[in-house]
């Protein structure tokens, strides 16, 4: 299971760390947030090195969508409602501006980048999206309503947001890593203070160490693994008929799909489902484009994980509290690509002791007190009292069994194993014990 991206582009290999290793900035974790952390700390002079557990951007990043959008979805009538205009208007502005940085950065490179307008739109229901237009209106960001698409479907409508992107996300990490002090094939298993040891015993410390691990690894700060859980979701690639999608499109419905083309394909994505329970896969893709691609044959398939946060922002700052130099990037709710783009230039500026306006809208330490946090606990507690052999090593929750990508994963928190028990996502940091059959 190779994605378009995986398969298009070579990224260069680095060495696995074999001494220990004193640097004044620690990356964990090498998919595009702690790629981009790098780039710009090198930018400004700062010694920082990145250590990724397998190879980088082979996780998420390299089974995005590799859509580059500040439309999250139907999210601004909701930021107004919870958060009030100007944090809201806070959101809006920290991703347009990352949108722009990477129209800037990309300008050089062969990546695809190529400006798409963006759509959310509803099969049902209109009235979401006149209340979308309207939050959109207070925050002075021109979306417009479109009830024209060239979507194969009928629609009611859609949110369309003006000149965003899309780009090879691989093609363009290949080109920012020049230069950059990385170390594969090196996991973190444990963080002290300034000092974190690797699976093969050797001791990196650092004055400053940023956590982009996807899903946080260290559970005795933060509360992550209460504030958080995870989503699969699919992907696949089709060779398209002659007509070709000029956007990029999301169903604002929450198991709804996303389109958008890539050159000679069209990429589905769908089928979602919190890990460690069942959803549709990638037989509810094939089955739409059965329906309204019949002539489209698949090339690729693959699957990706989200961190889902309490209230639809991402926790990007402090890991928690002023104690000590830890920062965190996480909870990017499927919107990885600007989301990192947002966190990079935010932890910069934590490193740097610089000052930035978008700090508190992002901040770990907002307020828990949602119900999504209730709903987290009380998962969590049911899984740990499931009857089960297997186990997951990040907590003990009860592994459920994948039969759609033949895997044990973990409902709590989303950790992943291979049939062997390989890990194969965080935040377990070591592989499990007797995952070799199923059942």
């Amino acid at each position: 299971m190779v994605s378009l991206w995986e398969d298009t582009v070579c990224l260069p290999q680095f060495a696995a760390l074999e001494e220990d290793l004193h640097t004044e900035v620690l990356v964990v974790g090498g998919g595009m947030a702690g790629i981009l952390c790098a780039y710009f700390l090198r930018k400004a002079d700062v010694d920082c090195a990145v250590v990724e557990a397998g190879r980088i951007c082979h996780g998420v990043t390299g089974n995005t969508t590799a859509k580059i959008t500040a439309q999250h979805g139907l999210l601004y009538e909701k930021l107004i409602r919870d958060w009030g205009e100007e944090l809201a208007g806070m959101y809006l502005e920290a991703n347009l501006k990352a949108v722009e940085d990477y129209r800037m950065l990309c300008g050089g490179i062969a990546c695809a980048f190529e400006a798409r307008d963006h759509y959310v739109y509803s099969r049902n229901a209109q009235g979401k999206l006149e209340k979308e237009i309207r939050a959109l209106e207070k925050l002075h960001y021109p979306a417009v309503f479109s009830d024209a698409l060239g979507l194969p479907f009928s629609v009611v409508g859609a949110v369309r947001f003006p000149n965003q992107a899309q780009f090879h996300p691989l093609a363009f990490v290949r080109e920012i890593v020049r230069g950059l002090r990385i170390y594969e094939n090196t996991r973190i298993m444990s963080v002290k203070g300034q000092t974190a040891k690797t699976a093969g015993g050797r001791t990196v410390t650092a004055k400053k160490i940023i956590f982009a691990t996807h899903f946080p690894i260290v559970n005795t700060h933060g509360f992550y693994f209460m504030k958080m859980y995870q989503q699969r979701s699919y992907v696949i690639a089709l060779r398209q008929e002659p007509q070709i999608l000029r956007g990029m499109f999301v169903d604002e419905a929450e198991n709804g799909l996303s389109l958008r083309s890539a050159g000679e394909y069209l990429l589905l994505g769908g089928g979602g489902h919190r890990t460690g329970k069942e959803g549709g896969c990638w037989q509810e893709l094939r089955s739409f484009a059965g329906k309204y691609y019949p002539k489209a044959r698949e090339a690729y398939h693959w699957a990706t994980q989200d961190c889902m946060t309490l209230d639809k922002i991402p926790y990007i700052g402090r890991y928690a509290g002023k104690g000590q130099e830890w920062y965190v990037a996480t909870g990017f709710n499927k919107w990885g690509m600007t989301s990192s783009m947002v966190a990079a230039r935010l932890l910069t500026d934590y490193v740097l002791e610089r000052d930035n306006p978008f700090a508190l809208v992002f901040s770990p330490s907002r307020r828990m007190l949602k119900p999504q946090l209730a709903a987290n606990m009380m998962e969590a507690a049911a899984d740990f009292m499931t009857f089960s052999a297997k186990r997951c090593p990040h907590m003990g929750c009860a592994l459920q069994w994948n039969s759609a990508e033949h895997s044990w994963d973990c409902p709590c928190h989303g950790s992943r194993f291979a049939q062997d028990g390989t890990l194969l996502e965080d935040p377990a940091t070591k592989d499990g014990r007797n995952y070799s059959a199923e059942g």
